[in-house]
């Protein structure tokens, strides 16, 4: 992670306001949250204002969102941040920034969804309506959504650190899911639109299902299996055949093994990035590593 040299406060936020978007200057401004890429700040009660902070890439992918999502969002069954405002970087913030529509809801590696059936259905709907065949000239993913075998070297080198710092009782029945997995055939159908990055803190959650999708920084087209991958870590125990049982078209045999892949991969992904927090290390989010956890003993056991 990279910060940014300059602090993001409230006062920055109005000022860059009153310079490109002085209609929406006046409404009251307050922190939301800090991610990965970008610091959210609440802007009135209806919008937000996001702002790259902690990568270098984040320019590209909040460019991204505002030229794509808008088009995608009136299809999507679930609220997402739709970009209503794009802000060029100037003298007083040097990197791009956009106001969107705010999202309510609590981030699931907080408030996990705990009703099974409904979250399934409700995450099999949304993934029915966003993967449809994206069109000549849509993103490619900066990892997400090709053949899994590309990631060979990445898992084996995240399965290494997790199992250095003794996080993971049974190192070999994860690499078992993940051999497995990469065995299984590629996708070959269409390359479909995919969020790409559905871990727990991109979803939000209300009454104990899922009532929200967020960040749609890695928006990009390839393999279903890919996105279905997020029931390992969003659904609760068992709950992840009913969302392929719910999810259309039928993923086959293939995607689901593939989908086991891209799950453990992201499971071991974020049990570091919670330890990171849980020891107070740069980059640490310590609400990651439950969920992360919890997908690493479905996905053995299952």
């Amino acid at each position: 992670m990279t910060h940014t040299e300059i602090e993001i406060t409230a006062e920055l936020v109005r000022d860059l306001l009153r310079d490109q978007h002085p209609d929406l200057a006046d409404h009251p401004v307050r922190l939301g949250a800090r991610g990965w890429d970008n610091q959210l700040w609440r802007l009135g009660d209806e919008l937000a204002v996001r702002l790259p902070w902690a990568t270098l890439s984040a320019d590209a992918l909040l460019r991204k969102e505002h030229a794509w999502l808008p088009g995608l969002a009136p299809r999507l069954p679930l609220p997402v941040p739709v970009p209503q405002r794009l802000g060029e970087p100037s003298g007083r913030f040097p990197r791009p920034w956009i106001v969107t529509t705010w999202v309510p809801g609590t981030p699931a590696d907080r408030a996990p969804a705990t009703r099974a059936a409904e979250a399934a259905d409700t995450l099999a709907t949304f993934l029915t309506a966003l993967h449809r065949p994206a069109p000549d000239g849509a993103p490619t993913g900066r990892d997400r959504g090709g053949p899994l075998a590309d990631h060979a070297e990445g898992f084996a080198r995240t399965l290494a650190s997790a199992v250095e710092l003794g996080v993971i009782p049974d190192p070999d029945a994860v690499r078992a899911v993940w051999e497995d997995a990469v065995a299984a055939p590629d996708w070959t159908g269409p390359a479909l639109w995919l969020h790409a990055d559905l871990h727990p803190a991109n979803v939000l959650t209300e009454d104990g299902t899922i009532c929200g999708v967020i960040d749609f920084g890695d928006l990009c087209a390839g393999d279903p299996a890919c996105d279905l991958a997020a029931g390992w870590m969003l659904l609760p125990d068992g709950a992840v055949d009913r969302l392929y049982d719910a999810y259309r078209p039928t993923p086959d045999t293939a995607t689901r093994r593939r989908a086991r892949g891209w799950a453990v991969l992201k499971a071991l992904v974020c049990v570091l990035i919670g330890e990171a927090g849980v020891h107070g290390r740069p980059g640490g989010k310590r609400t990651w590593g439950p969920p992360a956890h919890a997908a690493l003993r479905r996905l053995i056991h299952s």
